[in-house]
């Protein structure tokens, strides 16, 4: 998608950007969260599964995933309790590779470090709120009969639209889904003789807890 493409593009330096304006003091007030968030990721099977170092050029069929748990937090503020803001978003699930034939499975474990733009609605009760921005993906691959442990970190993007309800002034219950896109580069997948490449995507359904301060 092309949009999802825009997204990944802003790279490294994007999400730095976001991270040094999330922590840094803000010259107004503002209003800042923290949240606590469990939920289910389905993701897609890798695709595009290409060899990488001496396997350059060899293809691979997709390699399909289990649906898996998925928990983490969230860290944001919206400036003088405005419409737009800023999160740091950090999630974690296991989307373990599925036995493909007689070749058995293989632990992979996927951390996603969001900085999101967030905008919302900033009712009283009910807020619903959309979003997106880079991420780092840090992706770790077990060790099996026929790859080697091997952990990579790539560049994607997150994109994001949820409803947050207060059930006090103060703290409130959201719902949100999520949506990533990547490429895992595991160039040591299969020790001395190379890797693979391969898109990751996935969606995430979440529900959680925010305190707002």
């Amino acid at each position: 998608m092309v949009w999802i493409r825009l997204v990944r593009s802003a790279g490294w330096a994007g999400l730095l950007s976001w991270w040094v304006l999330l922590f840094s003091p803000s010259p107004i007030q503002a209003e800042w969260y923290a949240a606590a968030q469990l939920g289910v990721n389905f993701a897609d099977p890798l695709r595009n599964v290409r060899g990488s170092g001496t396997l350059a050029g060899l293809d691979a069929p997709n390699f399909n995933l289990k649906t898996s748990p998925a928990f983490g937090g969230k860290l944001g503020f919206f400036p003088s309790h405005g419409l737009f803001g800023l999160e740091l978003d950090v999630s974690h699930s296991t989307p373990h590779i599925k036995n493909l034939d007689d070749v058995p499975g293989i632990h992979l474990s996927v951390t996603n470090i969001g900085g999101h733009v967030v905008l919302r609605y900033p009712g009283v009760t009910w807020q619903p709120y959309i979003g997106g921005g880079p991420a780092l993906l840090v992706a770790h691959l077990g060790r099996s009969t026929t790859t080697e442990r091997d952990t990579q970190v790539s560049v994607g993007g997150n994109v994001l639209v949820g409803i947050r309800a207060f059930v006090t002034p103060k703290v409130a219950m959201f719902t949100e889904y999520k949506y990533t896109d990547s490429t895992f580069r595991f160039g040591g997948a299969f020790g001395p003789v190379g890797g693979f490449d391969a898109t990751y995507r996935a969606h995430q359904l979440f529900v959680g807890l925010s305190y707002h301060f």
